[in-house]
């Protein structure tokens, strides 16, 4: 297969470490802290965790271990959506592993935790790690969303690793994935078997982050992606001055993309959601923000503009996450009935029985297109599919609408064009940014110390990371100290919170002084594409999230 000049050149480029896993890699020790605590529900948790719950932070430094030498069997699992940088994850691993002793093997199941399940393996050698070293992707062994719950499950999942001779499995993936790792741990050890589970965090989401896990792995490069492409639009819309952009972005229970985004690139109106739910705001307060934009432009002749909209914020609109939790309660009690009903004006009838007056009333005000939208295929859990919710276009309509009747009163006399874009897929399987190639490689580095040091129920975690690599602070973070219970599937579990943009952190609040100005000036800013060689104030950069976080 030909590959671009690019991947030739990044096959070459060596990942750079923290001073703590540089050199001699049997000149690493682990260091301890204190035991540690849950966020909340803590005698709940211990009681769930009783052999992995409060154990202390660990950090690397220069000494010995027993077991750094040992020849083990290792495997991983990539879990969830994709995230640029996954590739050097398990690179790292395996360069671990093979330092400590060549004789050791990584295996990696295929197509997520189903190939755990299914025992369907490869083992990764040395001439398939190079194929994908500083690469994009998962494809290397693919990904899944199965969830290892049921006792069957459980049992498959020991009785194949015990099949292997694994000594350690490394979940990489998100909160859900690594609230699975902190189980399958917990798990083992019930079981009297002494193999262990490590965690690694990634989501291009950014809401797997902590006081120890600053960022998870991709988002910085997904958040470069998209920006690239808005600013490219912004400079479009500059240039055309004709169209208004509506642009959703992923992150469906957190809006750290956009927040990021919008913070690379100025957009003239960026939704929070986050400040959506805390405010308590209606669509029709959304729609004001945008048409107060779009009139105040158009009065300075600027009859363009450009709009960021999270995934998810159909989720913290009052009216529609009423409407929303009203479907799927419905659904789920009623899915052959509703089925029998082939056209929507069957639905809409049938809906008006069952659901509040609140909630038809909003429904039925809704343009018929996207309502439609709201009762298409569930997914499994029987939910209304939020990512299916074409959000940009129900805001253009809606704002054409509001528009029309500014119009006919006057105060509007400007032109409205909109153009509706989706930006997702296009960042999850880029090549990774040199903070991503890195990051991700020291994770996955380090993640093998921890197996080496014995530890399970950990997730890998790296701080301090603003500074060079070097002065990066690698360690191991106890999933369990990360964990609440939730309401799930009508009973409490035990579950990694997910973080949400904090309206009084930094980022939010540097965002909230200059949206103002933005709403009515031209402000424009041009990232350009994710440079990869070059001087390190261009090429090493990290996200304005994370600079604005590291502020003191």
């Amino acid at each position: 297969m030909e590959i671009s000049i690019l991947q030739k050149v990044r096959y070459t480029y060596k990942p750079k470490l923290p001073a703590s896993l540089s050199g001699d890699i049997r000149d690493i020790a682990l260091n301890f802290g204190e035991p540690t605590e849950a966020i909340s529900d803590q005698e709940a948790l211990k009681d769930i965790f009783k052999h992995t719950y409060g154990k202390p932070l660990a950090t690397f430094t220069k000494g010995t271990m027993a077991g750094m030498g040992a020849e083990l069997k290792v495997a991983l699992i990539l879990s969830g959506g994709q995230a640029p940088g996954g590739h050097n994850v398990i690179a790292g691993i395996f360069d671990g592993l093979k330092k400590a002793n060549p004789a050791s093997k990584l295996y990696g199941y295929l197509e997520g935790p189903a190939g755990l399940l299914e025992n369907k393996y490869i083992e990764l050698t040395g001439e398939i790690i190079e194929e994908y070293r500083n690469t994009g992707g998962f494809d290397i062994i693919g990904s899944g969303r199965t969830k290892i719950e049921s006792p069957e499950q459980f049992a498959a999942s020991l009785k194949n690793a015990k099949a292997l001779g694994l000594k350690a499995i490394v979940i990489i993936g998100g909160d859900d994935s690594n609230t699975n790792a902190a189980l399958l741990a917990e798990y083992f050890i019930e079981k009297g078997e002494d193999i262990q589970v490590i965690g690694c965090p990634k989501t291009i989401d950014g809401d797997l982050k902590n006081e120890h896990i600053e960022t998870s792995f991709g988002f910085d490069t997904a958040c470069k992606t998209y920006s690239e492409l808005i600013g490219n639009i912004c400079r479009d819309a500059n240039s055309a001055k004709k169209y208004w952009h509506f642009i959703k972005l992923m992150g469906r229970a957190a809006s750290h993309i956009a927040l990021e985004c919008a913070l690379q690139t100025q957009p003239n109106v960026c939704i929070i959601s986050e400040e959506v739910e805390a405010k308590k705001m209606s669509l029709e307060a959304i729609i004001n923000q945008i048409c107060d934009s779009i009139v105040k432009r158009a009065d300075k002749n600027e009859n363009f503009g450009v709009v960021l909209i999270p995934e998810g914020l159909v989720e913290f609109v009052p009216e529609m996450k009423k409407l929303i939790s009203e479907l799927n309660d419905v659904m789920a009690g009623h899915e052959a009935e509703f089925a029998a009903l082939h056209f929507f004006e069957e639905q809409l009838s049938w809906l008006q029985k069952k659901i509040s007056a609140d909630s038809y009333q909003f429904f039925n005000s809704m343009p018929p297109q996207f309502a439609k939208e709201f009762l298409a295929d569930r997914d499994p859990h029987g939910n209304v599919q939020v990512s299916l919710i074409e959000t940009e276009k129900l805001l253009i309509s809606m704002v054409k609408a509001r528009l029309s009747m500014l119009k006919q009163e006057g105060t509007y006399k400007g032109r409205f064009s909109a153009l509706g874009h989706f930006f997702g897929y296009e960042g999850r399987c880029a090549f990774p940014s040199n903070f991503d190639t890195d990051y991700c490689y020291t994770l996955g580095y380090g993640a093998f110390v921890l197996i080496a040091g014995g530890l399970t129920g950990y997730i890998s975690s790296v701080k301090n990371l603003v500074a060079d690599a070097k002065d990066w602070v690698a360690g191991g973070v106890p999933l369990t100290m990360m964990m609440n219970l939730e309401q799930r599937h009508g009973s409490k579990k035990p579950v990694i919170r997910k973080a949400l943009v904090e309206l009084e952190g930094a980022p939010f609040k540097t965002f909230a002084r200059q949206r103002d100005a933005w709403a009515l000036e031209t402000s424009f800013h041009y990232p350009g594409a994710i440079q990869y060689y070059g001087p390190p104030e261009v090429c090493d950069q990290t996200t304005k999230t994370l600079q604005l976080e590291h502020i003191k």
